[in-house]
């Protein structure tokens, strides 16, 4: 993915949890207000209902009796002299109808001595702590009560655990996708480094590959060299390992041109039987006891690039030819459905275990096998060949014979 396109991506993402969580911010703080209106509103209820008790519904006020002075203080006029435990005793009441679940403390105004008297702290969870809550006198009023919840913040919240459990969530989403953007830029830094180290190295092993090259097919041209059979067989192993080095090279080098932007392809109209045919022929000459059956309809005809169309075809049966411990027998079919064609390699080969065959198209993945062992390789080419398979928009699957070896489809839909 091109950094521009990766950044956009990160910026958007980021954005929009930022967004998401300060939008949940908003209706936590929009909850808690509405929290606090419905608590405000019931202990209104319930303080009237008081004063309609105590008054035995004979008080009559211009003005509501229940006064909010503070966000957790309230002052009753109740215009008549009325007892504590029965005031007690009628908030207990009105508070467990309408279900205010907190604690609170009341005092009382005594006219005589001028002064509030401290009435009782009510709790609902555990014994009345001992502390001293200020109750200041109230001007013009002569028979009233004053009622304090000093839990009410921590009552409201614990209402609206969802909420905060909630945004809490949003937030470990936030570091988890900040960790991972992390992670991913990391990553992105380490494979591109990576990949110019490959870069590097293979274009530092071309240089002295193609002079041995160059050296080795001089000697083969020395009369020396042709009259002499023991050095004819050293020149030519020199030269045929230099190819298959260099075939490696430009293997790897592919792959990181692939990984960086993408390998360019010349799509054109192959028609597959004269085209695997003649693949087939070219390797059956260099392993004479190759046996290679092609089953392909002749009209069968695809669009693809022909380098690379060609080199998947040469990996796979490169590879049928290479993990095979007898006689490779290889056979070439194609079936076609409504969906597309279908172009399977079927071998006689060691197969693959069932845990390793989704890894096999790793890149730098090689099977642990004692004929992995014996075959050189750097566990490039199925790599390749997926790579070119996805840039096709074609699909590759592999499974392993009922009786031996494994079978390679390629699905090539319409």
């Amino acid at each position: 993915m091109e950094i521009k396109k990766l950044n956009i991506i990160i910026t958007l993402g980021f954005v929009a949890i930022i967004g998401i969580l300060i939008a949940q911010l908003l209706w936590t703080r929009q909850a808690y207000n509405l929290e606090d209106e419905k608590f405000d509103q019931k202990v209104n209820i319930a303080l009237m209902e008081v004063v309609e008790k105590l008054s035995g519904g004979e008080a009559s006020f211009t003005e509501s009796p229940v006064k909010n002075i503070s966000n957790d203080y309230y002052v009753v006029n109740i215009n008549n002299e009325f007892h504590p435990a029965v005031l007690e005793h009628y908030l207990k009441t009105e508070f467990t109808r309408l279900q205010i679940n907190t604690d609170y403390v009341y005092a009382l105004y005594n006219c005589h001595s001028d002064k509030m008297m401290y009435g009782k702290y009510v709790s609902k969870h555990q014994e009345s702590p001992n502390k001293a809550i200020k109750f200041p006198k109230h001007k013009n009023l002569v028979y009233y009560f004053s009622i304090r919840f000093p839990d009410k913040a921590t009552y409201l919240i614990s209402s609206l655990r969802f909420w905060y459990l909630l945004t809490f969530a949003l937030i470990i989403i936030l570091l988890v996708y900040v960790y991972s953007i992390y992670t991913i830029i990391q990553q992105k830094k380490f494979s591109e480094l990576q990949r110019d180290f490959i870069n590097n190295m293979t274009h530092e092993f071309k240089t002295p590959l193609s002079s041995i090259l160059l050296a080795s097919e001089a000697l083969t041209k020395q009369d020396l060299i042709k009259e002499n059979l023991k050095l004819k067989t050293y020149t030519s192993i020199i030269t045929d390992q230099s190819h298959k080095l260099n075939n490696h090279i430009e293997k790897i080098l592919n792959i990181a041109k692939n990984d960086a932007s993408g390998l360019s392809l010349k799509p054109q109209r192959i028609v597959l039987l004269p085209f695997i045919q003649e693949i087939a022929d070219s390797i059956k000459h260099k392993n004479e006891n190759l046996s290679i059956a092609v089953d392909i309809d002749s009209t069968d005809s695809i669009i693809a690039d022909e380098f690379h169309f060609t080199n998947i075809i040469y990996n796979i049966l490169d590879n049928s030819i290479k993990y095979c411990d007898t006689q490779p027998t290889i056979k070439i079919s194609s079936i076609k459905d409504s969906k597309g064609l279908y172009l399977k390699f079927k071998d006689n080969g060691i197969g693959i275990p069932a845990k390793n065959i989704p890894h096999i198209f790793d890149k730098f993945y090689r099977v642990n096998t004692n004929k992995s062992d014996e075959v050189n390789g750097f566990g490039l080419g199925l790599f390749y060949v997926k790579k070119i398979v996805q840039q096709h928009h074609w699909k590759i699957s592999v499974e392993n014979n009922t009786d031996k070896g494994i079978t390679i489809t390629l699905f090539l839909p319409f």
